[in-house]
Formats: structure tokens, C-alpha cells, sequence
């Protein structure tokens, strides 16, 4: 048996060390990034943080105070800041369903094959959501005026006296209601229109067959596909109203009688004509625990829709 040496074992050549990888060169990615991160840490980030821990100062003799939780337990015994709330309540209850509705309707009309000038319609129908809010605003305060408007000119004249539109609180909240959805209905309806397009004419054409009807071709095929779209406006009108500034402040000022007092509109009050700025942060910190607490449960309610 011929015993093998080290000689003759075959040599196996030595690996070459690994090249280094390069890295990739952040810093470029930072000089692009740089300026939109300090941007938004010194516009957005810096003051948001700001704001939450003004919230639990007071100003006292012209010094900052450590209150702790005060300002919130505030807002529970505060008449103004409750009601402000109530009246959001009672626009968001009413004024985002009846504007949804109206924008579907809108929507479907404007998708018919047989309307002419489509485009026209669809420009026309979304101008006011490019209006300036105060400039809109100023008109209908313009239009609802209790001597010479023209809201009251065209009740005149089928013999309807004058309705106090901006001094009455019921007529009041009816005026700011109409106002917001003259406003939103039309962009609610091109985005409900963009849905309703991506839904295919075999849809329609299948429920035909089936001996489906108009009005339970969209109750029962198209509305479900549209959930999503539908979602996407309720969510975002939520949001809006929650955040109602510009239109109840120029028609209104809030009042009367605080009727269309929101809790911007009192934000603005508390904290640039009372000064009491720790106590303004913590409403605008509950308003937007409110705008995130309710389009989470939309979101749940919808997730619980569609899983059914």
C-alpha cells in the first residue's frame, strides 16, 4: 500500500483577499434630503412639538408655568368649547351625508354616455373647490344679506318674506351647511367619477342579463366596488369639518349665540384675542385626537363592511 506524502498532494492555490464593496455614496442622498428635512424640522416638527408642551404651560405675570393637565380638564368644564363641539357634531351629521349623496348622484349623471359637453359639465362642476374659501365665502355673505340679498329677492318674489339667514342661529347653521356643500359637492363628485369610471361595462352589462334594474345594478354591483372611493370622501370631509375655519369665520364670526362656533374658530378666539395660548394648543392637540380617533373607526367600520 503506497503511502501518500505531502508532495504529492495537489497544491491549491490561495484565494485572492475580497475586493472592498463600495459604499454607496449617502452623502449625495443627504445633500438632495438636507434641505426638505431642515425645512420640515424647523416649520413643522419644531412647532408641533412646541405646541404639545404648550399645552401644559400657562402664562402667569408674564412667566411660564407648569400646569400638567389643567388646560385639558379645562375644556371639560368650558360651555364655549363643548358647544363648538356640538355644532360640529350636528354639521358632520348632517352635512357630509347629504353632500356624499349629492356628489354620487352627480357622478353618476356625469358618466351617462348620452350626456354631451361631459368634459364641460365636469369642469364646471368642480370650480368651486378651486375658489379661494374666504372669496366664496364673502359671496354668500354677499347672497344671504337680510336686506337686499338675493336670496331674499328670489323669496320676495314668490311672496316669501325675508329669512334672517345670518342672525338667526337655526337659519344660521343652515346658511354655513349650504355653503359647505355648494363648495364640496362637485370635487366629492370627480373623485366619485374617477371610481365609477375604473368599473368596467361588463359590470353593467352582466347585471342586464341577469335582469338587474338601474337602481339595483348600483345598489348591489356598483355602490360595494365603490366603497373604497366613497370611504376616501367620507374621511376627508370629516377631516374638513372638524378642521371648519374660513367659511363659519367670514359668514359668521361663530355666532350667532355661538351656533356655528367651531373648535378652530375658538382656537382662533382663545388664542390671538385672549392671548391664552397654552390653553389654544390644547384645543388644537383634542381636535386632532378627535380627526384621528374618528377616521380610524370609519376605517374599522369599513374594514368590517368588507369582510362580511
Amino acid at each position: 500500500m503506497a503511502v501518500q506524502t505531502t508532495y504529492d498532494r495537489p497544491v491549491v492555490p490561495a484565494r485572492a483577499p475580497a475586493a472592498p464593496r463600495r459604499r454607496r455614496p449617502r452623502r449625495v442622498a443627504w445633500i438632495f434630503a438636507g434641505p426638505a428635512a431642515a425645512l420640515f424640522a424647523l416649520f413643522f416638527a419644531y412647532p408641533l412639538g412646541a405646541s404639545l408642551l404648550q399645552s401644559f404651560t400657562t402664562e402667569d405675570a408674564g412667566a411660564t408655568r407648569w400646569v400638567g393637565l389643567d388646560q385639558y380638564r379645562r375644556m371639560i368644564h368650558d360651555p364655549a368649547f363643548v358647544e363648538s363641539l356640538a355644532n360640529t357634531g350636528v354639521i358632520l351629521v348632517v352635512q357630509v351625508p347629504v353632500m356624499i349623496g349629492l356628489a354620487l348622484v352627480l357622478a353618476v349623471l356625469l358618466n351617462q354616455s348620452w350626456l354631451r359637453f361631459r368634459g364641460t359639465w365636469r369642469a364646471v362642476h368642480f370650480l368651486p373647490a378651486v375658489t379661494t374659501l374666504v372669496a366664496y365665502a364673502v359671496v354668500f355673505q354677499v347672497l344671504l344679506k337680510t336686506d337686499g340679498g338675493l336670496a331674499n329677492q328670489v323669496l320676495g318674489a314668490v311672496g316669501i318674506g325675508p329669512v334672517d339667514w345670518l342672525n338667526s342661529p337655526t337659519w344660521a347653521r343652515i346658511s354655513l351647511i349650504a355653503s359647505l356643500t355648494w363648495r364640496w359637492t362637485g370635487y366629492n363628485a370627480v373623485i366619485l367619477l374617477a371610481g365609477l369610471q375604473a368599473i368596467g361595462k361588463e359590470q353593467y352589462e352582466a347585471a342586464a342579463i341577469d335582469g338587474s334594474g338601474t337602481l339595483s345594478t348600483y345598489a348591489r354591483v356598483i355602490l360595494p366596488q365603490l366603497r373604497p372611493v366613497v370611504l376616501f370622501c367620507v374621511v376627508t370631509s370629516t377631516i374638513g369639518t372638524l378642521q371648519l375655519f374660513d367659511e363659519n369665520y367670514v359668514l359668521t364670526r361663530g355666532g350667532p349665540d355661538d351656533a356655528t362656533l367651531t373648535p378652530v374658530v375658538y382656537l382662533y378666539k382663545v388664542g390671538f384675542q385672549q392671548l391664552d395660548f397654552g390653553y389654544a394648543a390644547a384645543i388644537a392637540w383634542v381636535v386632532v385626537v378627535l380627526i384621528a380617533a374618528i377616521s380610524a373607526l370609519q376605517y374599522v367600520a369599513f374594514g368590517r363592511e368588507r369582510r362580511r
